[in-house]
């Protein structure tokens, strides 16, 4: 459906993007994940020929950005971060205007607006001015103009930078909803953002791609080691050395001592692998008392920042 190849964006001396590539396929929902200034935007800019790149290629739904850019953005829904809205018109006549320049038969405008009406739960606001309603039905309004054409592939750049929290939540189910039946590109650095919506993830930095898969295969790349805690009691039984010898376990370190005799570890183990039964195991046979047992695993959030942090 979206096919990056060598991808490239200077402004000036400060290079923006710096020779990316990557594919989305259809009906799919990917996370853009980056700091701030990462190169997320100008890639999404590029990619919906706002922007030309200064190299490299790219294809959307099969058209090339350069060489039929129109083509391209009839197939496209592009949300920017700052909704394109006019505070002084009402909804329908917004999404009317939207869809007149779309280039939509009348019928076919209004059988649009009705169904970005009950898609995007609008039914609440018809009537009044976009400049009166909350950020948040403004975001919704931002989406309807996106679909109003009916798009094969959607990009959204921070749909939901400013909203609260129910929100953000609002916007993400509708985001979930609309990705069911198109390929979706998401661009955030909100990282609950990418769990909750997106199906594969790819991270950006310094305008470079530093990392692309699932959060389970971005877990693998980022070398990332689960943890087990548990917390023991057996008097003074050689506990550290007896979980030590637990067939994939990396290091075992004892963090702290609680209320009965009970002392409390960390084992690491070696990525994917959980050792909670081989524990369990172990307490059983050497007859000691468990309080607590339980896997920690990498979060996204950890991912992250060992992708996107130089160590100094």
């Amino acid at each position: 459906m979206i096919s990056v190849s060598n991808l490239s964006k200077a402004f000036g001396r400060t290079v923006a993007v710096n020779g990316i590539s990557f594919e989305v396929n259809r009906g799919e929902v990917l996370g853009f994940l980056g700091p701030n200034a990462a190169g997320k935007t100008t890639t999404m800019r590029m990619l919906t020929c706002y922007l030309t790149p200064d190299s490299g290629s790219a294809t959307v739904a099969g058209f090339d950005i350069m060489e039929d850019s129109l083509e391209v953005r009839k197939r496209v829904g592009y949300l920017p971060e700052s909704a394109p809205l006019y505070m002084d018109m009402d909804v329908v006549a917004y999404l009317k205007f939207v869809a007149d320049v779309r280039g939509l038969t009348r019928e076919e405008s209004s059988q649009s607006i009705g169904r970005m009406i009950e898609t995007c739960g609008l039914e609440s606001v018809v009537g009044r001015n976009i400049g009166e309603l909350s950020k948040g039905f403004k975001q919704r309004v931002g989406v309807a103009q996106t679909l109003i054409h009916n798009p094969e592939i959607l990009v959204l750049d921070e749909p939901t930078t400013g909203l609260d929290p129910s929100q953000i939540i609002e916007i993400r189910e509708l985001i979930k909803e609309i990705g069911k039946e198109r390929t979706v590109i998401l661009s955030t650095h909100i990282l609950p953002e990418v769990e909750a919506t997106c199906s594969r993830v790819l991270i950006i930095n310094e305008g470079e791609l530093t990392a692309s898969g699932t959060p389970e295969e971005l877990h693998a790349v980022a070398g990332g080691e689960d943890s087990v805690y548990v917390s023991v009691k057996a008097g003074d039984a050689p506990v550290q050395e007896a979980l030590g010898r637990i067939a994939s376990v990396t290091s075992v370190a004892r963090v702290g001592e609680g209320d009965e005799g009970y002392v409390r570890y960390v084992l690491k183990s070696k990525n994917g692998v959980d050792v909670g039964e081989q524990v369990y195991r172990a307490a059983v046979e050497n007859g000691w008392t468990i309080n607590e047992l339980h896997r920690q695993t990498l979060s996204l959030e950890d991912i992250f920042l060992k992708l996107t942090t130089k160590e100094k």
